[in-house]
């Protein structure tokens, strides 16, 4: 074989040789691209939800309806000391995977807000209020029925949520995409005949001390990073409200919404 057919075979092998390797490098690049890939899709159809707010405002209860779940009235009656974690799924393969933040235990507490906030951001958050109507603990080796005024209620829910607040704010600033907050205003068959004023209350411009904190929150975080809705739940409500029982499918469609599922 003459010199000269030798070097089209050289060029043809090493031509082959080159086509190879692309699709080698190619095929390599699509599958290390998957993972991330497979989980911005699961991220969307299953977003990350944090249950924020103070002991005693129905957090497990309402993660409990939201998942189609039931925990026992012992752990309803005492609250959790852990973080608590609730899935949501539906027949069109979408849902929520919901983190309940303890509201009682500073160091558990604390240690979960950091975690929904800066090492595992969510999605979304729902911050559960009552209206003052939230359900006293006692002191931990304190005996007899807690007691605390309604006054007494909002006064601690409202320092409860400037801790969260700032955290939201925090996670807003960091992240390139806009997170979405729903205040939820649980218990509302305590307050059936006054919903539309608890909602106020909860509501920026209302002039509230809620408000005000809301506000102080948007203006940290940016208007665009961060959306808000204030929506009223009823968990307790039998299946003769049906007004109140509509309260949650309200929710459960504006967490859909905002999280871009059909």
């Amino acid at each position: 074989m003459n010199a000269a057919r030798l070097g089209k075979f050289a060029l043809a092998g090493s031509g082959k040789a080159a086509l190879g390797t692309g699709l080698a490098g190619s095929a390599i690049t699509a599958l290390s691209g998957a993972p991330g890939q497979v989980s911005h899709v699961f991220r969307r159809r299953f977003p990350t939800v944090a249950v924020t707010g103070m002991t005693g405002v129905g957090k497990t209860r309402l993660a409990d309806r939201l998942a189609k779940q039931v925990s026992s009235q012992a752990s309803l009656e005492s609250g959790s000391a852990t973080m608590e974690r609730r899935s949501r799924r539906t027949s069109r393969l979408h849902g929520f995977r919901l983190r309940v933040v303890p509201g009682d235990n500073a160091a558990t507490r604390l240690g979960a807000l950091d975690d929904v906030f800066h090492d595992d951001p969510v999605d979304g958050v729902l911050h559960v209020v009552a209206y003052g109507h939230a359900t006293p603990r006692r002191t931990a080796g304190v005996s007899g029925a807690a007691e605390a005024s309604r006054e007494q209620q909002l006064a601690a829910e409202l320092e409860d949520w400037s801790i969260t607040a700032h955290r939201i704010a925090a996670m807003c600033v960091r992240r390139d995409r806009p997170v979405w907050l729903v205040i939820v205003v649980t218990k509302a068959d305590l307050f059936a005949g006054d919903i539309a004023e608890a909602v106020r209350y909860y509501s920026p411009g209302s002039g509230s001390p809620f408000a005000a904190k809301l506000e102080e929150l948007r203006s940290l975080a940016g208007g665009a990073r961060l959306s808000v809705d204030v929506l009223p739940v009823s968990t307790a409500a039998g299946k003769g409200d049906k007004d109140l029982a509509q309260l949650l499918t309200t929710l459960e469609t504006r967490m859909a919404q905002l999280s871009g599922h059909p």
